[in-house]
Formats: C-alpha cells, structure tokens, sequence
C-alpha cells in the first residue's frame, strides 16, 4: 500500500480538522511540516506495525522522530503548554486521518506514551513526560483494522488457556 498524503485542503475539509482554525491561521505552528512527516509512507507503516506488533497506539511507532524532528520538536519544547497541547492534538487528528484511509477504525481506547511527574515534583515550566516513550505526548488512540487483527491480544489469548468451567453433577 502506498502512503496516504493528508495535506492542509484534507485538513481543513476533515470534521475535527476544522476545528484547529488556530493551528491551521498560526505560521509559527509547523502544521506543514506535520503533515509532510506523517505523510510518509514507510512512517505509516510503522505506525500500523506498532498496533499490530506492539499492541500501542500508531503514534508509538514514530513518536521519538517526530519529537526529534527539528521544526516541530524546537515548537514543542519552546511554546506555552496549551499552544503545544494544540499541535499535539492536531497531530493525532493527522494520525486518525491516515489510519482511518488506510483501513482503520477508532476503538475509543487512548495507549500511553509516557509518563508524566508526580504533582508534587511538578514545577511551572516542566510540562514533558519523565518516562516512557515519549518526551512531549502522554496518550494516544488505539486502532483496530476494519478487517480484524492478524494476531489475538495477550487479554484474548489468556481466555484460550483458561480451564473450562467445572461441570455440574
């Protein structure tokens, strides 16, 4: 399958992408840049093998480039936490996007990416995760293939080797 390329048009035409009026109007949010990143398709691959191989979100499987990449994570470190808390969420409308295009559907389910400090240790500035796998986003969507999945959860596979209820006498 080859990449599915979300541009601004798709964006704004996308019902919760028009709602991010304020990211779409801003020329310091690198919105563009987003959307060119996540618009790769060996990218889109990896977000479909994080749901079907690592059992994350899609974000899990590019969200340490994404982080790394140069415009969008200079913006994610250098804005006020509401600002950035826009791009990110745009950033998973982006994502919904293309795993829906590319045969996906929504399970109302959000996997963790990091794991952000105590309140107690929380300081005005610190606003990025402590742990997990990434830096700035602390949940993201799960997916399910339209089709179902090639491989059972650990959850399901444990109901395969649970002893069968005892019968009554």
């Amino acid at each position: 399958m080859s990449g599915i390329v979300v541009r601004r048009d798709d964006f704004v035409a996308d019902r919760q992408g028009k709602t991010f009026a304020d990211v779409l109007n801003d020329p310091d949010q690198p919105l563009d840049a987003v959307l060119e990143f996540l618009s790769d398709e060996a990218r889109q691959r990896r977000m479909e093998e994080a749901e079907i191989h690592h059992d994350r979100p899609p974000l899990a499987g590019v969200v340490r480039e994404l982080e790394s990449h140069p415009v969008i994570g200079a913006f994610l470190s250098s804005q006020s936490p509401h600002r950035s808390k826009r791009l990110r969420q745009a950033i998973g409308v982006v994502v919904r996007m293309i795993m829906e295009r590319r045969g996906w559907k929504k399970t109302g389910k959000k996997g963790s990416l990091g794991v952000r400090t105590s309140r107690k240790a929380k300081s005005a500035e610190m606003n990025h995760n402590t742990g997990g796998l990434a830096f700035w986003f602390l949940r993201a969507e799960r997916y399910r293939h339209q089709d179902g999945m090639p491989f059972l959860s650990v959850r399901e596979r444990i109901r395969e080797f649970a002893p069968p209820p005892p019968s009554q006498p």
